[in-house]
């Protein structure tokens, strides 16, 4: 698609440049949580800044980042897919500034020292109403736009009947559904719960329900970051490596899979929580496990659409086809090394969603080393690549700094490293998350780790140096960047034609509808029965 005419670039720029801003300060955040684990006396450092930077670097690097990024990816291909303008896209940038509006809320709330919570605000810690209210407004914003890229989608597929739906407008139509399906726990929560308690309407909540209504969107969100992250993956990478897609069909089977699988799975994050039956722990556990299957055959069908690439560089050897691929490439490397880290990620997750090992590391250090693989480094370096080569094409401006743009992802892939290897091994040992002084005031047992949480620190000082080398390029990009005339986005091609007519796989409606029934399944009775219970509300609690 060449003509930018059908494209709403400037909407998709303003997600994009929201998302980067969050990012942003989430990475400062969390230059001053690594340094302060390390237990290197900083100034101002103090439990309350460790805990504030904390719940600031969750929430905007763990929602908004993602959410914005993700919103302006949609936009942008959906266009490029569909080749079509959005069918409403003042109601698009409604949502925009709905969501900018939350985004504004809940961080003034943070930094002014109102929302110490955490990222998962669990009760009975209590935040400023604006926090609940601006998150519920970002929530509110995404739903708007997720009703103007289905409203596209519907109007397409009446002007092209029985074609099929492009796989990289497919990926994102599933990230969606899931997106929507999981947020109705989050806003129950929010305008059930927390708001009303926050406000002083109600005196007490039920921190167990609300644990129980987060997991059910927590872990989701997991895959509404991942979706869009393997669109880029599938349509993007095997192109920019010099190949083409293995199969399109094998896609769309992920994709549809996740639709289905991705929200019943919330109680593995809660197998120690005694409200739970173990029944139904049992049966999420499951569904946990089948839901690796997915990412095995993306694993499988990138693997194989990247040797594609290389033996078309001319790679004759059994292995020597990695060496072929564009390594150079900022978005190809940034891909390449999140694949690899993820891989990594993946066994650490199945080590969380068994009952006998999460009870050993349930709350250690080996969570946050966990999910700064996934959402950390699957998702968020993936994103900084997609930014490298979508910008310019949004934007008009060529790539500025691109030698900084080259370095970072290998010195955010070494920082990761560094941290995330230090924060299993440290869990193994007994460390908890989420504590200010990891010293516990001269414990012999907490000595034994001293040493690994400098190796985490040199870890997060890296990749602050690697997200200040984004930030330096996307605002040399944007702001001094030559212009070109080449604002194409152009998808990979399949390495063997696909079929032209619609399947299965299009009736979207058809696997959200198995996705609510096995909601219904996985969470119906555990919350009727928990609500059939006496229950004892908690007061709020600000410790800062």
């Amino acid at each position: 698609m060449s003509a930018t005419a059908n494209r709403d670039d400037r909407l998709a720029t303003a997600n994009l440049g929201v998302a980067v801003a969050a990012f942003g300060v989430a990475a400062f955040m969390a230059f001053m949580q690594a340094l302060s684990r390390a237990n290197l006396e900083l100034p101002g450092r103090s439990a309350g800044m460790y805990y504030l930077s904390v719940t600031a670097h969750g929430v905007l690097m763990a929602i908004v980042f993602t959410t914005f990024f993700i919103m302006g990816l949609g936009v942008a291909f959906t266009n490029a897919g569909l080749e079509r303008r959005l069918r409403y896209p003042r109601t698009a940038w409604a949502a925009f500034w709905i969501a900018t509006l939350g985004t504004v809320m809940a961080t003034w709330a943070i930094v002014t020292g109102k929302a110490t919570v955490l990222y998962t605000f669990y009760p009975p810690l209590q935040a400023h109403p604006a926090f609940y209210i601006g998150l519920t407004l970002v929530v509110v914003g995404s739903w708007v736009w997720s009703f103007v890229i289905l409203s596209t989608w519907t109007a397409w597929r009446n002007e092209h009947p029985g074609q099929a739906t492009p796989l990289e407008v497919y990926g994102m139509l599933a990230a969606i559904i899931v997106w929507l399906v999981a947020t109705i726990g989050v806003a129950a929560e929010m305008l059930f719960q927390l708001i009303p308690w926050s406000l002083g309407i109600t005196e007490t909540v039920d921190p167990m329900l609300a644990r129980t209504l987060f997991w059910y969107f927590g872990h989701p969100l997991v895959y509404f970051w991942l979706l869009p992250a393997y669109v880029v993956w599938y349509m993007v990478i095997p192109r920019l490596a010099g190949g083409k897609l293995f199969s399109a069909q094998l896609g769309r089977v992920v994709f549809a899979m996740f639709i289905v699988l991705s929200t019943p799975v919330g109680f593995h994050h809660q197998y120690m929580d005694p409200a739970v039956p173990s029944g139904w722990k049992m049966l999420h556990t499951f569904l946990t496990f089948i839901i690796l299957f997915p990412s095995f055959v993306t694993a499988f069908t990138i693997t194989a659409s990247l040797e594609v690439a290389g033996r078309a560089r001319g790679a004759r050897g059994l292995f020597d086809w990695i060496g072929k691929l564009p390594w150079g490439d900022p978005t190809v490397s940034s891909v390449l090394l999140a694949m690899i880290l993820f891989a990594v990620g993946g066994f650490g997750g199945a080590v969380n969603a068994s009952f006998a090992t999460d009870s050993v590391v349930h709350n250690t250090a080996w969570i946050q080393g966990h999910f700064h693989l996934t959402v950390g480094t699957a998702v968020a370096l993936t994103f900084m690549g997609t930014a490298y080569w979508l910008v310019p094409r949004l934007t008009g401006r060529e790539l500025e700094l691109g030698l900084l743009a080259k370095v970072q992802p290998y010195l955010w892939f070494l920082g990761m490293l560094l941290f995330s290897i230090a924060n299993h091994i440290t869990g193994l040992m007994g460390m908890p998350r989420r504590v200010f002084d990891a010293t516990y005031q001269g414990s012999a047992i907490a000595e034994r780790w001293q040493s690994l949480t400098a190796i985490s620190a040199a870890g997060g000082v890296l990749l602050f140096i690697s997200s200040t080398f984004f930030l330096l390029v996307m605002l040399g990009t944007v702001l001094a960047g030559k212009k070109t005339a080449s604002r194409e986005i152009q998808f990979s091609e399949t390495l063997q034609p696909e079929p032209a007519s619609s399947s299965i796989f299009d009736r979207l409606g058809v696997w959200a509808a198995i996705a609510v029934v096995l909601v219904l399944i996985a969470y119906a009775y555990p919350i009727y029965s928990h609500l059939s219970m006496p229950t004892f509300g908690s007061p709020g609690y600000k410790p800062y």
